[in-house]
């Protein structure tokens, strides 16, 4: 597979540079009604669905990350549908329109789990620490964030995986 970042220089950036980050609103079991609206809390699976509720709060948000800063520390997971989000969880957003897709938060996620580790036991993810936190991404002669290259590089790796899973399937023979 091509790599589109073989000639793409890279910067590290503060995440409050090139993010919005905004808090989630705490909402108890007691007070939760069920209903429809996906429920972000801070686990690590159900691409961080915890329950479905009727609520609604400040929290409501779509297209973003919901990244979590207490549970499942540091997890993280794309939301492209509307949803609320728990006290646990931050919601992030790129700050540049251009960046406010499906492909360039799929790459954000990887990038900020790489720093899981660091928050393993005693050092606390807060709200601090993350706005703090470096993230390295791809930029373009400018020293802007490449954008193109990152949507570029992700579908990329999307269409690989895509046939890969024909192939497997036998349904595909590229010969």
């Amino acid at each position: 597979m091509y790599n589109h970042f073989d000639k793409v220089d890279w910067k590290e950036f503060f995440l409050d540079e090139i993010c919005n980050i905004n808090s989630g609103v705490r909402l108890t079991k007691a007070n939760m009604n069920e209903g429809k609206m996906p429920f972000i809390g801070a686990t690590n699976s159900n691409n961080g669905i915890t329950n479905f509720v009727s609520n609604t709060n400040k929290s409501l948000d779509k297209n973003v990350l919901g990244v979590n800063y207490n549970g499942s520390v540091v997890e993280n997971f794309y939301h492209p549908y509307e949803c609320i989000f728990s006290d646990d969880v931050k919601r992030i957003s790129f700050k540049d329109d251009e960046g406010q897709n499906k492909y360039c938060y799929l790459f954000l996620k990887q990038m900020i789990l790489k720093q899981k580790e660091k928050y393993r036991y005693a050092y606390k993810f807060n709200g601090d620490r993350m706005a703090r936190q470096k993230i390295m991404m791809p930029v373009d002669e400018n020293n802007a964030i490449n954008y193109v290259a990152i949507e570029k590089f992700i579908k990329a790796k999307e269409m690989n995986l895509i046939v890969n899973i024909i192939e497997n399937l036998g349904g595909y023979n590229h010969e």
